[in-house]
């Protein structure tokens, strides 16, 4: 079966202001520690490495390029050596980088050593948005760390923006969008998110203080309109929610997930899904690096087959072309027009999906709303 596998790094130069995620801001100290731990569990599950067909390998955190380059090396070359990989050629393999804290070098080896796909944090082009949500980088930095790597051999670069950022009005992204496919070299892929507030982060101990402010909900909403339309009408395939792709360069890693496909997650706070069950090691940096592999992971959903219906559908629904009714019966072997007959057309009755020939899929509205129509099959 295809299997792909995602490799947590959890340091940071500096955490965004925004940020909930696992990630330890400037204690690259322990870093060689962190990576043998995690090499070693990368060994401890050869088994399943070995049997399965891997097809994908991300590299997230945190900040992955924070780190020495040759660490990511040495986490790739253990993957190839215990998953028997002799021919990455065809597997995509992503890291995500910062501007400020890669080199040309640093892009090259990681060419060198098989990666083919770059996942560049931008955010914004506008620097005193990105002083306001704690970014480390300027603009004139991410136009170094994106001709770097056009010079070091990628041309599968995807470039992330947000919307929704404290202050940032229509045209800020305007400027933004135009001044990414104005680039010398147009990125294959750019995802758009809405910024979320989430607890105990220092954005929204700024906002309750009422140091920044946030657009409207409706200026927000008018910003992923506007997006969409201009992304489209400048040649993107607006696949899946929040991101956009040129023909043949959408997210196989990402793809997979929303297909229900199985991954194997390695590091602290790692998710895994395999043989419908859900898990994910611990978020304590002390147990992962001093317990053994099999002690650090916790079962959090044991599907059965009804949940894997629910779940296929809710996944499916994120991606724009929505869900193949054809395939739900090759997969369950069940017509998904009927097993969710009520909610389905409580949806279709809101304006929220349409339903036609082969397809389930959002409608304009649908996009606006999505999580109530997630909510449907939770």
């Amino acid at each position: 079966m295809e299997l792909g596998i995602y490799v947590h790094i959890p340091f940071c130069v500096k955490k965004c202001y925004y940020c909930d995620f696992i990630s330890y801001p400037n204690e690259f100290d322990i870093q060689e520690e962190y990576v043998r731990k995690l090499i070693e569990e990368i060994g401890d599950n050869k088994e399943l490495l070995e049997k399965n067909n891997v097809t994908t390998i991300y590299i997230g955190g945190g900040t992955p390029s924070s780190i020495k380059s040759e660490l990511i090396k040495n986490i790739l070359n253990k993957i190839y050596e215990t998953a028997n990989i002799k021919n990455n050629e065809n597997i995509e393999i992503t890291i995500e980088v910062n501007p400020g804290t890669v080199t040309k070098s640093n892009l090259k080896m990681y060419r060198d050593c098989g990666i083919n796909r770059l996942s560049i944090g931008l955010q914004s082009t506008n620097d005193d948005i990105l002083n306001r949500i704690g970014r480390i980088h300027n603009y004139e930095q991410f136009l170094n760390t994106y001709n770097w790597a056009i010079e070091a051999g990628f041309n599968n670069i995807n470039v992330d923006l947000m919307l929704g950022l404290p202050t940032q009005t229509i045209d800020d992204l305007k400027d933004s969008l135009e001044n990414i496919v104005n680039l010398k070299t147009m990125p294959n892929h750019v995802s758009v998110y809405s910024l979320i507030i989430e607890e105990d982060t220092k954005i929204e101990k700024m906002i309750n203080v009422g140091e920044l402010k946030l657009p409207k909900e409706e200026d927000e909403r008018n910003q992923y309109k506007y997006t969409k339309n201009f992304l489209e009408l400048k040649g993107y395939k607006h696949y899946e929610i929040s991101n956009f792709a040129k023909p043949g360069y959408e997210s196989k890693h990402n793809m997979n997930c929303w297909r229900q496909k199985q991954y194997i997650g390695f590091g602290i706070a790692a998710h895994s899904y395999i043989n419908a069950k859900r898990y994910s090691n611990t978020c304590n940096l002390e147990e992962y690096l001093n317990n053994a592999s099999k002690d650090i992971k916790t079962i959090h959903e044991e599907q059965n087959i009804d949940d894997m219906k629910k779940e296929y559908m809710l996944l499916g629904l994120r991606k724009i072309e929505g869900i193949s009714i054809s395939r739900f019966k090759e997969k369950f072997g069940e017509n998904p027009i009927y097993m969710f007959r009520k909610e389905l057309q409580k949806l279709v009755d809101e304006d929220l999906l349409v339903v036609d020939l082969d397809n389930i899929r959002l409608t304009n509205k649908g996009l606006d709303f999505a999580n109530l129509v997630w909510e449907e099959f939770v």
